[in-house]
């Protein structure tokens, strides 16, 4: 495990933020403090990943039923509904990973952070991308915290329960009251 963890800030998008989305999670407004306050704790955002849900350029297998369910998501990766909320954008955060997948753990993160890593986790949506997320990294052996004021899950209930499957994967992973 590293000394100093990294703060990831997943998905602080617009399509996770707009009471218009069908992917609104209706307390993210209530992670934006919290985030920033998790940022300056990590150096100023020196040791920060954000990170971005972007669709698959090619739909294949379970993506296929997935985007007939929910087509206002099926739009080219660099589309603004995309973009990071203005509030995690102005941070000027020096990492951004942009994946395809739920979960963020993977390639591209491992490489900032290194194999191993001490992560906290931020961001939406608890009961999707951020249990993603952390289930992925602890299982590759990352110390996994997660900073539950600054996450938001798709409703309350489902937040609670996913705080409460994470908490099932102690010590690997802890949740940050």
């Amino acid at each position: 495990m590293t000394s100093q963890p990294w703060l990831v800030v997943i998905d602080a998008q617009r399509i996770f933020a707009d009471p218009g989305s069908e992917w609104c999670a209706p307390r993210f407004a209530e992670t934006l403090d919290p985030i920033r306050e998790l940022v300056a704790e990590h150096g100023e955002g020196e040791r920060v990943v954000q990170t971005r849900w972007v669709p698959p350029h090619v739909k294949h297998g379970s993506w296929i039923p997935y985007f007939e369910r929910f087509p206002f998501a099926d739009r080219e990766q660099h589309d603004p509904l995309f973009d990071l909320v203005e509030e995690v954008a102005e941070l000027r955060l020096p990492y951004t990973v942009s994946e395809p997948s739920f979960g963020k753990w993977g390639e591209r993160l491992r490489e900032v952070v290194g194999a191993d890593a001490h992560l906290v986790l931020a961001g939406v949506a608890t009961d999707c991308c951020v249990l993603s997320t952390a289930l992925a990294a602890s299982d590759a052996g990352c110390t996994v915290e997660i900073a539950a004021a600054a996450c938001a899950g798709s409703d309350d209930e489902a937040h609670e329960r996913a705080l409460a499957t994470m908490e099932l994967y102690a010590p690997q992973i802890t949740i940050r009251r």
